[in-house]
């Protein structure tokens, strides 16, 4: 996984955010552009883990060391599927989630963790740019419908899974307030991360 040594030869780097003064006035990015050589070498400190706790700290149970693997060795098509195989929007949760699995790495036993999450939004972000992901409608539906109330990251996931059941899904959304919203997804992720895939 990664590089064998890299945990030992290089520290943690994050990507700089944004300043507050300018943040707290849109619904942006909150981290600025990372380089592909910064994020490899970050990739590349993943360690071979005997028992990767990372898998048991993400809920979702993504296999961390593998995309890290696949990111160090630059086989970014590789990394987008093997993340989508656990993870149905990892736009979202690249954004979102607290990133638990690095509290969980193993590294951070004597050192700061692999960057996960960074990596994560990487990934996706390069399989946007690149056209790897592409709506992927069943063929033929089973004629049963299903709604699913709310359409933050969980809700939109649990219809992705049913729309490849076959099942055609109805999508609700509370409009508390008397506003219109795409659940936790509009209020905290950019719009554009949020509406690429409709």
């Amino acid at each position: 996984m990664g590089k064998l040594t890299g945990f030992m030869e290089f520290k943690r780097e994050t990507p700089t955010r944004r300043p507050v003064d300018e943040r707290v006035h849109d619904w942006l990015e909150v981290y600025e552009d990372f380089p592909v050589e910064k994020l490899k070498t970050q990739a590349a400190r993943c360690m071979d883990c005997a028992i990767p706790f990372c898998h048991q700290g993400c809920p979702l149970g993504n296999i961390i060391p593998d995309w890290n693997d696949l990111v160090y060795r630059e086989q970014w098509r590789m990394a987008i599927d093997r993340l989508h195989a656990t993870n149905n929007f990892p736009e979202f949760t690249g954004r979102l989630c607290p990133a638990p699995c690095e509290a969980a790495c193993v590294l951070g036993i004597n050192d700061d963790p692999v960057t996960i999450k960074q990596v994560e939004l990487s990934i996706i972000e390069r399989a946007f740019d690149e056209g790897w992901v592409k709506p992927q409608p069943p063929e033929k539906l089973t004629g049963k419908t299903a709604a699913v109330v709310g359409s933050g990251p969980a809700g939109l996931a649990c219809a992705q899974q049913l729309d490849a059941a076959k099942q055609e899904v109805q999508v609700a959304q509370s409009q508390g307030n008397g506003k219109k919203a795409n659940g936790a997804t509009a209020k905290t992720a950019s719009k554009p991360a949020a509406s690429r895939r409709s």
